[in-house]
């Protein structure tokens, strides 16, 4: 019976020890997911590049599907990941960030959001991110 134990701890342990949610310089993460408001409803991808261990910088996509309109929003946006600096499990990584992009109806699309990050693995991930739009979905490291 302990050695199923063992064998059970060992193997969660290998698929969720090495997981990282932010390696600081030269990290790179895709993410995908469902924009729930803000704009409107829509599919999201961005990509985000890390600069040190507290910044990146990124950008992306975003298409709306809702209303007569196909709506579309191109990005860039701006991270401070507070993982690493608030000491918390290597998996979590909590983040504030502002996006601003050109929005297909001629106008100025800006957010500012808190993000939350979960690695379940080393390369899937979940993410929120929640302020005046908010978006939840999956985060690959690359």
């Amino acid at each position: 019976m302990k050695n199923i134990f063992f064998t059970l701890g060992f193997v969660l342990l290998s698929f969720t020890g090495f997981s990282q949610s932010y390696d600081g310089k030269s990290d790179s993460k895709i993410s995908i997911g469902y924009e729930a408001y803000g704009f409107g409803n829509g599919i999201k991808a961005a990509y985000d590049y890390g600069l040190s261990d507290m910044f990146s910088i990124g950008g992306g996509g975003i298409v709306y599907f809702d209303g007569d309109e196909n709506d579309y929003l191109i990005f860039i946006r701006s991270h401070v990941h507070l993982g690493i600096p608030l000491d918390l499990p290597r998996k979590f990584d909590m983040y504030p960030g502002l996006q601003m992009g050109y929005l297909s109806s001629e106008k100025i699309g800006v957010a500012g959001y808190l993000g939350l990050r979960y690695f379940i693995s080393k390369k899937v991930g979940i993410y929120a991110e929640i302020g005046n739009t908010g978006s939840i979905g999956l985060s690959f490291n690359v």
